[in-house]
Parts: C-alpha cells; sequence; structure tokens
C-alpha cells in the first residue's frame, strides 16, 4: 500500500509554485535535446532522426506537464503523462524492439530535469530548513511521476503489444531487420514472407514527415518514388508514424528534379535515396546508405526534401562533426561564404567543368563574360585563389549547399 502523500508547508507550497512557473519558461542553457541522446544506451534512437525527435519531444512535454501541475496544486502528486503524442512515441520504438530503450529515455530525462530544478531551488531561498523540505518534495515528486508515468505507458503498450506484434507489418519489419543485420536468411521463405523479390536490382528510400503532419503523405511519396522509377511493386515497411523504409526493383535512381515535382503537393514529406544495389547484399547496403542520408539532411537542418547517397556522400562525410565542418566551411571559403548564391554556382559548375568558362555559362544558362566576373569576385572574396585550391572550395560549397543556412 502506497504511503501517504507528504503535505508542504504553505511556504514550500508557495516556492514550489514559483519554481515550476520557472520551468514553464526554460533558459536556453536549460535544454534537454541533445543530453536526452546522450549515452550509449541512446544510440539506435539518435541515429534515427525521427525516433530522436520523438524521444525530444517528450522528454520536454514530461517536464512542462509536471511543471504546469506545480503550478496548479503544487505539492500534489502528479498524474501520469499519456498524451497522444507520448505514447505514439512510445509505440514507435517498441515497434522497434527498443521498447526497454524506450523507458530508459524517460529515466534520462528525469535525471536532466532533476539537475535543472536543484539548479531552481538554490535560486530560490537560501533558507537551508526551507530549501530542504523544498528539495525533499519537489525531488519525490519528479521521481513517483516518472514512476507512475513509465507504470503507465508500459501498461499501455502490453495492452497493445499482441496487436503490434502479431501483425503482417510487425513480422515484415522483423524479417527486414534479420536481412539488415546480416544474419542468415533464406531468400525463397523471405520472399514468399515479404511479397517481394530479393533478387536483382534494389533502390532503398527513406520517406519521412514531421511528427504530427498527414500520413497519408507518405503513401502519396512511395508513390511518386514507384512512378518516377518505372516500378510496378515495391516492398515498404513501416518504421515509425511518421517515416517508411522502401525498396523498389529499380536499377537506377530517379532523379531529384522528377521527384521534386511529383511531390509539389506534399512539401511536408522528406526523401533519403540509396544507390543501386543487386541481391540481398544491395537490398542491405541500399538501405544503410539511404538513412546515411536521412541522417545527412537532419544533422545540418537542410531545407532540401529530397536528396540521394550519390550526390552527397561527400557532405556525409565532411558533416559528420557539424563544429569541425563549420570550422573547414569557414577556413576555406572566408568572405566567399557569404556571397550571394550565384557566385556560389558559377564556382562549383565551374570547377566541375574542368575551368571551361564556355560550359559553365552553358550549363548555368548565363553569359561567359557574366561567369568571368563572378569568378573573379569569388576570387577577390576566397583566402587563396581559386586555381590554387579548387577541390576544398567545391567541398565546402557542397556543405554550404546543404546547410539549413542556404
Amino acid at each position: 500500500m502506497d504511503e501517504p502523500w507528504p503535505t508542504p508547508s504553505p511556504e514550500a507550497r508557495r516556492l514550489l509554485r514559483r519554481g515550476a512557473e520557472l520551468a514553464l519558461h526554460p533558459r536556453p542553457e536549460w535544454t534537454l535535446d541533445a543530453a536526452a541522446l546522450a549515452g550509449t544506451r541512446m544510440e539506435a534512437i539518435a541515429a534515427d532522426p525521427v525516433l530522436a525527435e520523438g524521444v525530444r519531444r517528450t522528454t520536454t512535454a514530461n517536464l512542462l506537464h509536471w511543471a504546469a501541475a506545480n503550478v496548479r496544486s503544487p505539492g500534489r502528486r502528479v498524474a501520469p503523462h499519456l498524451e497522444a503524442s507520448s505514447l505514439e512515441t512510445a509505440r514507435d520504438l517498441d515497434r522497434r524492439g527498443l521498447g526497454r530503450t524506450a523507458l530508459d529515455s524517460y529515466r534520462t530525462g528525469q535525471g536532466l530535469a532533476t539537475r535543472r530544478w536543484m539548479a531552481i531551488c538554490f535560486e530560490l531561498t537560501q533558507d537551508p530548513a526551507l530549501l530542504q523540505e523544498l528539495l525533499d518534495v519537489s525531488l519525490l515528486s519528479i521521481a513517483t511521476f516518472i514512476d507512475d508515468t513509465i507504470d503507465a505507458v508500459s501498461a499501455a503498450l502490453e495492452e497493445e503489444r499482441e496487436q503490434l506484434h502479431g501483425g503482417s507489418h510487425a513480422e515484415r519489419r522483423a524479417l527486414v531487420a534479420r536481412i539488415l543485420e546480416g544474419q542468415p536468411v533464406s531468400r525463397a521463405r523471405a520472399e514468399v514472407r515479404l511479397g517481394h523479390p530479393l533478387t536483382g536490382p534494389h533502390v532503398a528510400a527513406v520517406v519521412w514527415t514531421a511528427l504530427g503532419a498527414d500520413p497519408l503523405a507518405l503513401e502519396a511519396a512511395a508513390d511518386a518514388l514507384a512512378r518516377a522509377g518505372g516500378a510496378d511493386r515495391r516492398l515498404v515497411v513501416v518504421a515509425s508514424s511518421a517515416s517508411r523504409w522502401l525498396w523498389l526493383p529499380m536499377a537506377d535512381v530517379p532523379a531529384v528534379a522528377d521527384l521534386a515535382g511529383r511531390l509539389a503537393g506534399h512539401p511536408e514529406v522528406s526523401i533519403a535515396l540509396g544507390r543501386p544495389g543487386r541481391d540481398l547484399e544491395g537490398f542491405r547496403t541500399s538501405h544503410l546508405e539511404a538513412t546515411a542520408v536521412q541522417r545527412m539532411m537532419t544533422r545540418v537542418a537542410s531545407s532540401r526534401r529530397i536528396a540521394r547517397y550519390e550526390d552527397v556522400r561527400l557532405v556525409d562525410l565532411l558533416t559528420a562533426d557539424p563544429a569541425r565542418a563549420d570550422g573547414y566551411v569557414a577556413d576555406v571559403l572566408g568572405d566567399l561564404a557569404a556571397a550571394p548564391p550565384e557566385i556560389h554556382d558559377a564556382v562549383l559548375t565551374c570547377v566541375q567543368e574542368r575551368f571551361n568558362t564556355s560550359r559553365t555559362a552553358e550549363r548555368l544558362y548565363t553569359h561567359r563574360n557574366t561567369v568571368i566576373r563572378r569568378l573573379a569576385r569569388a576570387d577577390d572574396l576566397l583566402p587563396r585563389p581559386l586555381a590554387e585550391n579548387p577541390v576544398d572550395v567545391a567541398a565546402a560549397l557542397q556543405v554550404l549547399q546543404w546547410r539549413g543556412a542556404r
């Protein structure tokens, strides 16, 4: 039987309400985003942008739920937080075999929030007795709230688990996971269970939207991919509520411009594409490339919505460490980094065309003299002349084109 819930003094309740009001308007240094996904236990979640965003939202929502409850009724036991988006994130993690990790994220969030909360408490009072009472009551409240929320989420998942793991989507996801992990599978049996051939060519894609977006947009993106590649079938695996893994029997990757035109009515959808591969190994490697592209697009906060691995492989490598990538761009480009896009395009195209200004002008649909003037302006802005450092300049410009600032 639960022990009686403590009743704090009026002064402790007043400070608890004041602290909760401060927590509802967190300072920049209190951000939980990066730390909530730190540690080896969270690596699998941090590697998937959709799952990572769901965990970040859940962590923040739990903190705000607890704070709002203590503004209304300071010191009272806080009811579990079971809003729809948080439950959906827990379901997504459970479907991917990360149910325990999902609950670990609640504990991680509790530890982070507790440290932020203690900093608030030490600002509210210097009275030792009152500070001790405030900490005793509030830390018990936070710990109990997280315990109650984990219990409630676990119960909800347990009720749904049979349905989640008994349906065709879950079976397909489990089989695909074995293939992606390189485990031995019977090709013939796998093809029957997946309803999709594993011989021949494959192009893998990851299609995702913002959390809460229309899920029908994901199906529209899958249709657009198939039409663009002339594929009459596709394999779709539900990775989460806001993302899908796709494989299409195509020997070539569709052009970005073609896909962008077909998806003009769905600006909320993003697509990452791997290179074509063959048979089981190609099925696996094309998917790994597509997920690498998805992570890169999320990492650099790119405003572009469609990317192919063959086009961004170098950018993926250069931006693996965002801080070092920023330093590289600044060192190589200098003032050119802030130049207008038409100068960037002239420089990058000129390097790609091996400094042939006539072909550069044709590709850019502009006059050769205009290209020459833009290249001269670029040399004025660069720390070193373009001709002395073309490879680094082209690489840095590609990073700049994919970064969100562009």
